[in-house]
């Protein structure tokens, strides 16, 4: 909840404050004149009898305030008051009004002091409010909660972290960084696919393995690229988390000290980028071209899930990367086991109308799943995929749907929240399902229970979608008559 507080409320003031009012969050005005206060009051609005000038009335006001509103009439007293302000909240956003007829000097003064100055004839509310408002104050949020915290920041990332993640990490540690606090990138699992590790290798970013227990040498915790401490990451479910930033929709309400979660736009990337450019951050090589990478691989080059703010945030990083950096990434070798992973996922193929389930045995690369589901969408008629494997006695799926037909992120959480997690974007999407007591089966019977049960959930959840019949198993099926002699498991 956005907290302002206004200092002085002359004319222009009192037009400033019927505007900010009427919008979310509180509202205090703090002015030495008498009428002016009353007339506040029976409008409703907190109003306090106080000498904006005076700094015993800032330590009065309670704490924190996200945005500062200077508005007497006088010149002097703004330029008094926003001093007050800039010093008693460094990280609250001031906008200051000028005043009536000031001198040339004052104004440059006052100017030199706030984000925002205006004077009467560029004064339109409304205007002004807007320019003030969540987006601007995001930022001021998120250093302000930083500086707070006591120690090192462990900025966590999804386990097995992609381009996203990683570049959205390596900017928020920067951010940290600029208001005097370590912070280090942090992950469970293994960086396995090939341009994750060309990412890491070619520019040269330090990660830290998590291990259990190593969170509680931190003394602050990130979560970027996924929302929920113990869903794709190895933390306690418990974890209190100080910072939050992701592009994904929760099913579940999320805690932090500092919450952004944006499904508007295609990356958390695009979301660090805005950070970075309204703190006024430089943002150097390295972290430009991670940022760029980590929006093209999420947007898949801007053709899944792009919004403008995307193409504005890769606009504005552009200048920063370089093209050659950005080809070694995107073009990196890839290994013969992931291609004999691949190939195995093919052969186990079993296609349903226009959705394919696969399965791939021995899988040593949770991002060979990614990959396999991705290449399997080339296949003629097919628009959906689920590929899985077993690690370590957990069930990893992966899925992708061509198509606006099926949101296959709301797909998989039908189909395996109940006895697991599973979620993602409309197109593109995960799940995670421990054994439990079904690993200790005998492997062949193992790989039989956890086939049926995968199958008949996802099909499940499928055939309970909208538009199910354009896209599950009765897909080419003109009367809508599923035949399962006629799926094929190759």
């Amino acid at each position: 909840m956005v907290s302002r507080l206004v200092l002085g409320c002359g004319s222009v003031g009192r037009t400033l404050v019927s505007e900010l009012a009427d919008r979310p969050g509180t509202v205090l005005v703090c002015c030495a004149d008498e009428h002016r206060i009353e007339t506040l009051r029976s409008d409703r609005v907190t109003a306090r009898l106080a000498d904006p000038t005076d700094p015993e009335t800032l330590e009065e006001v309670e704490r924190p305030v996200d945005i500062v509103v200077v508005a007497a009439d006088d010149p002097a007293t703004n330029r008094v008051a926003a001093e007050l302000a800039r010093e008693h909240y460094p990280d609250a956003f001031v906008l200051a009004y000028v005043g009536e007829e000031p001198a040339v000097e004052t104004r440059l003064q006052i100017e030199s002091i706030v984000d925002r100055l205006v004077d009467r004839e560029a004064t339109v509310a409304s205007d002004l409010v807007e320019r003030i408002g969540e987006a601007s104050m995001r930022p001021r949020r998120l250093r302000r909660v930083l500086r707070s915290i006591d120690g090192s920041l462990a900025v966590v990332t999804h386990d097995n972290p992609d381009p996203d993640a990683i570049a959205s990490a390596l900017a928020l540690c920067k951010v940290a960084r600029t208001v005097g606090r370590e912070a280090e990138i942090c992950y469970f699992g293994e960086i396995t696919h090939q341009e994750n590790r060309a990412l890491i290798n070619v520019l040269d970013v330090e990660l830290h393995e998590l291990e259990p227990g190593d969170i509680d040498d931190y003394g602050g915790i990130a979560l970027v690229d996924h929302s929920r401490p113990g869903v794709n990451d190895q933390l306690p479910e418990n974890t209190p988390v100080d910072v939050l930033i992701d592009h994904h929709p929760p099913r579940a309400p999320v805690e932090a000290r500092f919450v952004d979660l944006r499904s508007d736009v295609g990356a958390t990337s695009t979301l660090l980028v805005e950070y970075l450019r309204q703190l006024g951050i430089e943002i150097d090589e390295t972290v430009a071209t991670a940022l760029l990478y980590g929006i093209r691989v999420d947007t898949d080059d801007f053709r899944r899930e792009a919004s403008t703010v995307d193409f504005d945030a890769a606009a504005y990083l552009l200048p920063f990367t370089d093209e050659s950096v950005l080809e070694r990434i995107a073009t990196p070798s890839m290994s013969a086991e992931t291609l004999e992973t691949m190939a195995r996922a093919i052969t186990n193929r079993e296609v349903r109308g226009s959705v394919l389930v696969s399965h791939i045995e021995e899988l040593h690369e949770r991002d060979a799943l990614a990959q396999s589901a991705d290449q399997l969408l080339d296949i003629e008629g097919v628009r959906t995929t689920l590929v899985y494997g077993i690690i370590d006695g957990t069930v990893y799926c992966s899925g992708r749907t061509r198509g606006a037909t099926l949101d296959i992120g709301e797909t998989l959480r039908d189909a395996f929240d109940q006895i697991g997690s599973g979620g993602g974007h409309a197109d593109m999407a995960g799940a995670q399902i421990p054994l439990g007591l079904l690993g200790e089966n005998e492997e062949a019977e193992l790989s039989s229970i956890v086939h049926d049960l995968i199958v008949e959930r996802f099909f499940t959840a499928i055939e309970s979608r909208p538009n199910a019949r354009s896209v599950g198993p009765f897909a080419d099926d003109e009367d809508g008559d599923a035949d399962d002699e006629e799926s094929s498991r190759d």
